[in-house]
């Protein structure tokens, strides 16, 4: 359109010319748009029609593509630091710049065909498995006296939602009180172990407001932590890969930890204005020393499995090579042994500092609804959505 408009200012001749094309251009376009506008109209249908939740990330790519195919570039003040959703909303938008209302129509379009895509290979996947498999974030088996609880959220890295909280804390309660459990492990599904707390159920506030969702938190965590404290039976986790966060804090309330070789463990809680959580405010400095747990605790040290070896936070180390075909025919060897003996054994070692754990983990849950509510916690959080943007 730059050029035909160049031509206009050539001759009277070329100007009619340019007025005839520039007419066809626009009815070009026109129909075009129309015919990007009916896809647009279909996605948004197609969009109401998904049956999971995509997640809060793909839930603001979608929300900032909308805006910016129906409005254009933002128009509008970034909301303020305590409005979680809306900061969120307006730095996606932002964050599209001058891409064309043409060009975020076409982005639109193209990826709700993605997630429609993806939703029914999930589907098509969760019709192929077991109709009895009671848990939707978790994989949990029983054969042999071998319970195996699989963190069951590969794409997003077993990332722990509120609903796998729950899941996972009710699973390890039917483990504990199953006859025919003796050893319980815990391993996660792909190439993650953990990617910790899903940082979305940040961004799910409730029309009771953030202190009321930070306060339902802390007790959420605080009955999640307490499953791990006051588990009678062996519990061995099964380390297929990276730990972050709360999947690495309740690690030292298991008995036993073994690991790939490619396996790494962070907790990043200054980084976003958080705290310790899991009692490892207390079992860390005990295991490894107060110098370590500094590192790990405060200053967001990622170490590898052979570093936490090395300091007695895990067990075993296994080349990842071998590590399943070595891993699981240990723990169905000790899923022989008399079950009794080994409850008795680890009430032996464990029961004495119950209650102190339970006290921890109350404070720790109390610091944490604080963070949660704090200032420097909202700016962590919004500076790390800002980075994966």
């Amino acid at each position: 359109m730059a050029t035909l408009c160049r031509f206009s200012r050539l001759s009277p001749y070329y100007s009619g010319v340019v007025q005839q094309l520039t007419r066809l251009a626009s009815v070009n376009s026109l129909r075009c748009m129309s015919g990007l506008s009916a896809q647009f109209e279909e996605s948004k249908n197609r969009l109401s029609k998904l049956k999971n939740d995509p997640g809060n990330e793909a839930k603001l790519k979608i929300y900032a593509l909308f805006k910016q195919s129906t409005i254009g570039t933002v128009n509008t003040k970034r909301p303020g630091m305590m409005d979680f959703v809306g900061r969120a909303k307006w730095d996606a938008w932002n964050a599209l710049g001058s891409m064309s209302q043409e060009e975020a129509q076409k982005a639109y379009i193209d990826y709700i065909n993605s997630l429609v895509a993806e939703e029914q290979e999930e589907q098509q996947e969760t019709q192929t498995t077991s109709s009895t498999q009671k848990y939707e974030c978790l994989d949990v088996t029983v054969q042999d006296g071998l319970c195996v609880i699989k963190l069951n959220r590969p794409k997003k890295k077993n990332a722990i939602t509120v609903q796998m909280y729950n899941e996972w804390s009710s699973a390890l309660k039917e483990a504990d009180e199953d006859p025919g459990v003796v050893i319980t492990a815990v391993t996660g599904a792909g190439d993650f172990y953990c990617s910790g707390n899903d940082l979305s159920n940040f961004m799910n506030i409730p029309p009771e407001g953030m202190k009321q969702m930070a306060i339902d938190s802390g007790k959420l965590l605080n009955r999640f932590v307490s499953s791990f404290i006051d588990f009678k039976k062996p519990l061995i986790a099964v380390v297929n890969g990276p730990a972050v966060g709360v999947s690495v804090t309740i690690m030292a309330l298991f008995d036993a930890v073994y690991a790939t070789d490619k396996a790494t463990f962070h907790t990043p809680f200054s980084a976003l204005g958080q705290s310790p959580e899991g009692c490892s405010s207390y079992t860390f400095p005990r295991i490894m020393g107060t110098s370590k747990a500094t590192e790990l605790l405060l200053f967001n040290k990622k170490i590898t499995a052979h570093e936490a070896e090395k300091i007695g936070f895990v067990s075993e180390v296994f080349p990842d090579s071998s590590f399943q075909q070595e891993v699981w025919p240990r723990l169905q060897a000790l899923s022989k042994l008399p079950i009794n003996s080994l409850i008795f054994s680890k009430a032996l070692t464990r029961d004495m500092e119950k209650d102190v754990l339970h006290k921890v983990n109350d404070i720790e849950c109390d610091r944490l609804v604080e963070r949660w509510l704090s200032d420097d916690c909202a700016k962590a959080i919004m500076a790390f959505f800002s980075r994966k943007k």
